[in-house]
């Protein structure tokens, strides 16, 4: 199985691009919004995730390894196959995605090409109560989505409270389970304020503005 490709752009296509690799030649199947930012002779490295079928062995490749995650974790509901997982995360970034899925946000997803009332809904109701992917993680101790890094040659530098992105939206779910809240509720707070607050807020706020929201 290939896990990610690390080469060159030879071509882009309509739903496809070709990486060179090493002389080998990848055909890797990209959403539009990846595949807008590929240029031929780009070093590129693409997160990949690989389907096996008795007919059919496919690549498909993200710039993102949380958006490889949304794409397994969305074709885990009935009736989402590759094409309306790969619509939704060109429609939706994987930001939205996440608070949509926590709200139970039909609308979100409803906006994809090829996502009809049903299938939205469908979708909405299915990962509400779901936990959302984590994803790979390439680096010891940082999460794929959140990578802190410090100066070159030392440690790293005193750093600002960190926004909420990926990993620390769980820190965020976590403390307020940890304070005895059920974790669907939990999810539902923090997606409310990371809605209206943006993704730029910092875990404090976060954790202080979602216990105002489940104050009874």
């Amino acid at each position: 199985m290939i896990g990610m490709l690390k080469g060159i752009v030879e071509a882009v296509g309509a739903d496809e691009a070709v990486i060179d690799v090493n002389g080998v030649g990848y055909l890797v199947g990209c959403a539009s919004r990846t595949l807008s930012r590929l240029e031929p002779g780009q070093q590129v490295t693409l997160h990949i995730e690989t389907h096996v079928r008795e007919d059919a062995f496919r690549l498909f490749g993200f710039l993102e390894d949380i958006e490889r995650a949304w794409f397994v974790h969305l074709q885990n509901i009935q009736g989402v196959g590759a094409k309306a997982a790969f619509a939704i995360l060109d429609t939706v970034p994987v930001s939205e995605i996440a608070n949509a899925a926590a709200l139970g946000d039909k609308s979100t997803f409803a906006r994809a090409k090829g996502v009809g009332p049903k299938l939205a809904t469908r979708i909405a109701t299915e990962l509400k109560d779901k936990a959302p992917p984590q994803g790979r993680s390439f680096s010891i101790g940082l999460a794929p989505h959140a990578p802190e890094t410090g100066a070159a040659g030392g440690a790293a530098p005193d750093k600002p409270v960190k926004p909420v992105n990926g990993a620390s939206r769980e820190d965020a779910v976590s403390a307020l389970t940890n304070l005895g809240y059920h974790e669907s509720l939990a999810r539902q707070a923090v997606a409310t304020v990371l809605r209206d607050k943006g993704e730029e807020a910092s875990l404090n706020d976060v954790i202080r503005l979602s216990l105002k929201e489940l104050a009874p």
